[in-house]
């Protein structure tokens, strides 16, 4: 949103305020504000976007001061909410058990551009989507520009359905915000479901948009429209996948969940108990999307997909964007969206080679392992450390069952004999460490991932990095023999930080020396080392 338009929506809200409030609020002060909270009896409260809250004036909020606010605004509706005509302003009300107000809530309203950039490619195709994420991330924020490139750079038909005015802000005319999509307003939060239905019968629109489905009769009303062949761009109430599907209200809106037994040779080739969960029909949403911070979604393509493999236990991980990089998009003609009949698919056992799509900012693409590890006697923090620091696409399972490779050590191997038991019989692969150290823990990892197989570009920073930390377990191995001090060859600042490390588990001290390009390490021991401690 551009500063003027900021600067004016702000007059609007800063009007309707107290003077006691006023006085204190400048453009400046407001940039990252969420919202002002103003309770009887306490301090002026502004929420700043990083969590921070400040107090300011030195008058305490009075019974008048909020009278002032609600005199200056529509009547709340029964969700207790109202706003400022032509802003996206939301003004909140707190009442105590006779009805009074005691406390407001003034959220500032905020048009930001550039959220959907990442995830245009998959807005245009056509599909429905469905946001899930706590409050306070974006959600709304995204159906707003999601609107606003159906209606004017895809040319769709789009009906906004705008529940307390959440979406297009208060007032008769829509908010610009939502370009030439069309708004609906609902009048209470309980009728939200039945206009739903009245835009698709009524207003014939190939996308509709709404916000915060949070009712088994809303979930209804949204296959309704699905199944009419309308592409629809929703938010629900929920975190994440799993939490939705574990929401009876809920989860039909990707595909409800149903108890099934299966036969003693079905339970026996999965694995698994007689009685499983298992996907219902076809979800309504085809795509669902996770806001995990302001900055980051994780994407799943196939909401059927998602929801089997989550049911069964196995492993699964979205495809993670952040909004401040590009990535590749081709726009492309949409047709309305239509529910397929159900498939029946043919799901790969828990020990096939599980692929997932990850697109980077350069560009590339290529295709990653997703991997659980079982570990047996080698170390969880440096395994931890490993697939962190690298970026590997893998994670540590505690069952060995679920696991897709076993690491264990060599030394420690005939004290395993179960555990290698079961990795034989689910037919787990196992890679030995010979000790456990960062380096050799790494190699091993490297290995049993197929590192190998990935880009020149990453191969030469694995080789660096390997190269990097066997030069520094030299260099400890002569401090430990009384070695004043031994510096490094130059590194980047990721692999010095894999060094520092390394060092620290010998109880040796390190410092980065150098400028630029030649900044390296300097590992202390002897005198040195005396010295620096008693520092």
């Amino acid at each position: 949103m551009n500063d003027v338009q900021f600067h004016s929506d702000l007059d609007r809200l800063i009007e309707i305020l107290p003077q006691k409030v006023k006085r204190h609020i400048t453009y400046d002060n407001m940039n990252d504000v969420i919202e002002i909270v103003l309770d009887i009896g306490r301090l002026p409260e502004v929420r700043h976007s990083g969590g921070e809250i400040d107090c300011f004036g030195v008058e305490p909020i009075l019974e008048e001061d909020l009278t002032y606010i609600t005199q200056r605004v529509a009547d709340f509706t029964s969700d207790n909410r109202s706003g400022i005509p032509g802003t996206l302003h939301r003004i909140s009300a707190i009442r105590n058990r006779q009805g009074k107000i005691i406390g407001l809530t003034c959220r500032i309203g905020r048009v930001v551009t550039g959220t959907i950039a990442c995830i245009k490619d998959f807005v245009t195709q056509g599909k429905s989507i469905l946001f899930l994420g706590r409050p306070g991330v974006g959600k709304t924020t995204k159906l707003r520009e999601i609107s606003r490139l159906m209606a004017d750079e895809i040319g769709k038909r789009v009906i906004v359905v705008d529940t307390s005015n959440e979406i297009a802000g208060d007032g008769d005319y829509p908010h610009p915000a939502i370009g030439k999509a069309r708004r609906m307003q609902v009048r209470q939060p309980e009728f939200q479901k039945d206009i739903m239905i009245e835009a698709v019968e009524n207003h014939t629109p190939e996308v509709i948009v709404v916000d915060e489905i949070g009712t088994e009769e809303e979930a209804q009303a949204a296959r309704t429209i699905a199944e009419r062949g309308v592409m629809l761009i929703a938010t629900a109430h929920g975190n994440t996948l799993e939490n939705l599907i574990k929401n009876p209200t809920l989860s039909d809106l990707v595909g409800s969940i149903q108890s099934v037994t299966l036969g003693d040779d079905e339970a026996k080739r999965r694995g698994s108990q007689k009685t499983v969960l298992e996907r219902e029909k076809q979800p309504t949403f085809d795509i669902v999307i996770e806001i995990i911070d302001r900055n980051t979604l994780a994407i799943y393509k196939d909401t059927s997909e998602a929801v089997d493999y989550i049911l069964r236990g196995w492993p699964i991980r979205p495809e993670i964007r952040k909004v401040d990089k590009t990535y590749e998009s081709k726009i492309e003609e949409i047709a309305p969206a239509k529910i397929a009949p159900i498939e029946q698919k043919v799901l790969p056992t828990p020990t096939d080679s599980l692929k997932f799509s990850f697109s980077r900012q350069d560009y590339v693409k290529e295709v990653k392992k997703f991997k659980k590890i079982y570990i047996y006697a080698v170390s969880r923090s440096i395994v931890e450390k490993v697939i962190e620091r690298l970026d590997l696409n893998a994670e540590i399972t505690r069952n060995v069952e679920d696991a897709d490779i076993v690491i264990a050590h060599k030394n420690f191997a005939k004290g395993g004999a179960k555990v290698l038991s079961v990795a034989n019989d689910y037919r787990i692969q196992v890679f030995y460490v010979k000790t456990n150290s960062m380096s050799q823990i790494q190699k091993v990892i490297k290995e049993a991932l197929g590192i190998q197989e990935a880009s020149e570009t990453l191969q030469g920073y694995y080789d660096e990095a390997e190269r990097a930390l066997d030069e520094a377990k030299a260099a400890i191995a002569k401090i430990l023999e009384g070695e004043e001090h031994i510096e490094l060859t130059p590194q980047n600042q990721k692999i010095r930080k894999l060094q520092h490390e390394l060092i620290e588990q010998h109880n040796l001290a390190s410092q980065s020396v150098g400028e630029g390009e030649q900044r390296h390490l300097k590992i202390v021991g002897g005198k040195d080392f005396e010295k620096k401690n008693a520092s």
